[in-house]
């Protein structure tokens, strides 16, 4: 087993792709248990998986035998994402009751065919709705993440309403990055940040970061606990294999605090 890295963000990878790639032949291959074993190997400190209600990637089985493989690996985390008003709540009560791990959830305001998130939670629109379900993760003893647009001012209001965190939705970013409205997107994400770390909440990031653009984001936006990379992350091991991807996606990470 490697060791986890000790720079202050952590990789989570997600696997959603691996078994997309699965679910297309009847065969178990390519085995998203084995995707996480390496990237863990090769020093990921977490997995994350985003079971839709349609399974049209992670199936249900996918969740519980990745939360029964976290079980060997001490101090690495599991993140689900996903609708908490779909079938999120299921699949995490569930974990649970089987004695298994749970890091965080990451609550994902997706309609239930969406192509992939591409939105945050707003307030004060969603909070009540939110509440009773942010309580009960936490109950089950799971941190909680809100998926959220870079929005300063929303900050405060995911804190009221009992998150821990608040992963920041970072396409619009990724999108901007060959673009002169770079500079000023990783501002919006600045302030974004440093509103969340004020309000008393922890800070993650995800959605189209890569080995191109995310050191950039890390050096400027402050505090950042955890990226989630799923779709640009298995592409590159497709190429690269696990390993080397994780090995070159850690050094991007440590590179933005040498």
């Amino acid at each position: 087993m490697a060791h986890a890295a000790s720079h202050p963000t952590a990789l989570s990878v997600n696997l959603n792709k691996v078994a997309l790639v699965r679910n297309t032949r009847h065969l178990g291959i390519p085995s998203v248990t084995r995707a996480a074993t390496l990237c863990l190997d090769a020093g990921a400190r977490g997995i994350t998986v985003h079971p839709r209600p349609d399974e049209r990637h992670i199936r249900r089985h996918d969740v519980f035998d990745l939360a029964e493989l976290l079980q060997a690996w001490p101090g690495r985390e599991y993140n689900i994402e996903g609708n908490p008003f779909h079938n999120l709540m299921d699949v995490a009560r569930e974990v649970r009751a089987r004695g298994l791990p749970l890091h965080q959830l990451t609550l994902v305001p997706d309609s239930e065919g969406q192509f992939t998130s591409d939105h945050g939670w707003s307030f004060p629109q969603d909070a009540e709705r939110l509440r009773p379900l942010i309580a009960e993760a936490q109950a089950l003893g799971a941190r909680v993440s809100l998926f959220i647009d870079p929005e300063p001012a929303q900050m405060a209001a995911a804190k009221a309403v009992g998150a821990d965190r608040v992963e920041l939705y970072t396409e619009p970013y990724a999108a901007a990055w060959d673009t002169p409205e770079r500079s000023t997107q990783l501002e919006r994400y600045r302030a974004a940040a440093q509103a969340a770390l004020d309000a008393g909440l922890g800070v993650n990031a995800g959605h189209d970061l890569n080995r191109d653009n995310l050191t950039a984001f890390l050096r400027a936006v402050p505090g950042v606990s955890e990226v989630s990379i799923g779709h640009a992350l298995i592409a590159d091991a497709l190429e690269l294999g696990y390993t080397a991807t994780i090995v070159d996606y850690n050094r991007c990470i440590a590179d933005a605090f040498a």
